[in-house]
């Protein structure tokens, strides 16, 4: 006969124990209620049980407009030796509510679940930054009843190992719930939900002040001798005991918060339609170096969800910092880092399927955080409906393709100018030249249909234009609808942050 004592000292050792050892089946925090599952393909499912128990996954349609749909699919799979299982159902094609129930020696529901499209929402802290501190808030908060659109906000977390699992449940988007959401996800949703009729799911997984190699696995930065500096710190970071929760190390935003996300294996995690991605200002300071690390960090994360084309969207850095030219020198552009890691951003495009929303227009001089997110998501929005929906739509503002020296003038090209040019508010602004001395001095530009043509009277023999090339550049090039030229060089010449690892 146990005693009261002992009674108390089991019933502790049962709670603190993996209920997995108890033979309950569990499933990690991103299945849960309310949440959207990816349509179009496999839909996985995971999680823990007791080694060698059985576990059927079903799925039944609970939308009455979809009554022909209402006949269960389901699988059954065995629980390997870890205790881990996963097990997947086949695509769907039609949008709508549907209940799961996962049955091994208990049985778990998951219930208001949606089909629909999954975007993961990620970076730093425009990312993070909620919808009460953006512009016209209060309307936007009032006005946000949108029961398909469904938020999973991701608990900040570091690690310096890979995690399986992390700390969120999935809310309905309402005024209540709306407000400390991000207001970038939450504007890029609503606005995919507004024009395709469909079920929207947004996964936030941000953090504030977040570089990107924070956000990229040790494996991939450990596969390019040139992010050795990158290690070399977080080595030393490891043996701080001040640094030992940083977020700025190496890998531990991506082992706490992206990791868990990716399931047990690739294309075994949360089946995604794309990821949009706001950061880079962490980084502006190692600008060259970004353009090796951005890439490589859509690269690994596509590699993680096992999906080698998953649309990456992004936002450019906007203008940001009082202008820096000199009152007594007013014909001499700045250097700049922002521009530099605008560059690098810009790069990303040759990636396959990547799309990036330009918001030199957007920004503040004081304020690191522009508060218009409603355009920024906007943007955001236009990339998506070309790179992951395959919509023929304006996406970009107009994107530099060549240059020719005809006498004294530079002549440019651009891609994205269909219908031509358009210069916002006035003259057009924001372009510099450079004879071979290699300095800069503000020139004079006229737009000729889909060309704009570059000159100054002092530089007789040309060789590099510079557009919006500056931290806070006055810039003001656009296309026929709107969307702001993207800054550019046209030289190679080393810059500011050129030896910065």
């Amino acid at each position: 006969m146990k005693t009261r004592t002992g009674i108390i000292i089991t019933a502790i050792v049962l709670l603190i124990l993996p209920r997995s050892v108890r033979g309950e089946v569990t499933l990690p925090a991103i299945l849960g209620d309310n949440m959207v599952l990816q349509l179009g393909r496999e839909i996985p499912f995971w999680g823990w049980a007791e080694s060698g128990e059985e576990i059927t996954v079903s799925l039944s349609c609970q939308d009455p407009l979809n009554r022909a749909d209402t006949e269960a699919i389901s699988t059954s799979v065995i629980t390997a030796a870890d205790g881990r299982w996963t097990a997947k159902l086949p695509a769907q094609s039609k949008p709508g509510t549907v209940e799961i129930k996962i049955t091994g020696k208990n049985r778990l529901t998951l219930s208001n679940v949606l089909l629909g499209d999954v975007w993961l929402c990620s970076g730093q802290s425009n990312m993070e930054w909620p919808v009460s501190a953006s512009m016209d808030h209060q309307d936007e908060i009032a006005a946000a009843e949108f029961p398909s659109i469904r938020i999973f906000k991701v608990e900040r977390s570091t690690s310096r190992v890979p995690q399986l699992d992390l700390e969120g449940n999935w809310v309905i988007c309402s005024p209540e719930t709306v407000g400390e959401l991000s207001a970038v996800g939450y504007f890029f949703g609503r606005k995919l939900h507004q024009e395709l009729k469909r079920p929207i799911g947004l996964v936030q997984a941000a953090h504030g002040g977040a570089i990107c190699e924070a956000w990229t696995s040790l494996s991939a930065l450990k596969a390019d001798p040139d992010f050795s500096p990158i290690l070399d710190r977080a080595n030393r970071a490891a043996n701080d005991p001040i640094q030992t929760n940083s977020p700025n190390r190496a890998s531990v935003l991506y082992n706490g918060m992206i990791a868990p996300l990716q399931g047990f294996s690739p294309n075994h995690g949360l089946s995604l339609k794309g990821i949009i991605w706001y950061q880079g200002e962490s980084n502006a300071t190692r600008a060259y170096q970004y353009r090796k690390l951005f890439p490589a960090l859509i690269t690994d994360w596509r590699r993680g969800w096992g999906q080698p084309e998953l649309p990456f969207l992004y936002v450019q850095l906007a203008n940001y910092l009082p202008d820096k030219t000199k009152p007594d020198h007013p014909a001499e552009p700045e250097e700049s880092a922002w521009a530099e890691l605008r560059e690098a951003q810009s790069r990303a495009l040759s990636v396959p399927k990547t799309g990036m929303a330009v918001t030199i227009d957007l920004g503040e001089p004081r304020d690191i955080h522009p508060k218009n997110k409603q355009e920024i998501g906007r943007r955001l929005a236009l990339s998506a409906f070309k790179v992951a929906y395959g919509q023929d739509a304006a996406a970009s503002g107009p994107q530099f393709t060549s240059m020719t020296v005809v006498d004294q003038q530079v002549r440019l090209d651009f891609d994205g100018a269909a219908g031509g040019l358009v210069a916002v508010g006035g003259p057009l602004k924001g372009f510099a030249i450079a004879g071979v001395d290699r300095k800069f001095v503000w020139a004079e530009a006229k737009i000729m249909g889909s060309q704009v043509w570059v000159s100054i009277a002092h530089v007789v023999k040309p060789v590099a234009v510079r557009y919006a090339w500056s931290d806070n550049p006055a810039s003001n090039l656009s296309n026929q609808s709107g969307l702001p030229a993207i800054p550019f060089r046209t030289d190679d010449w080393p810059g500011v942050t050129i030896e910065n690892r």
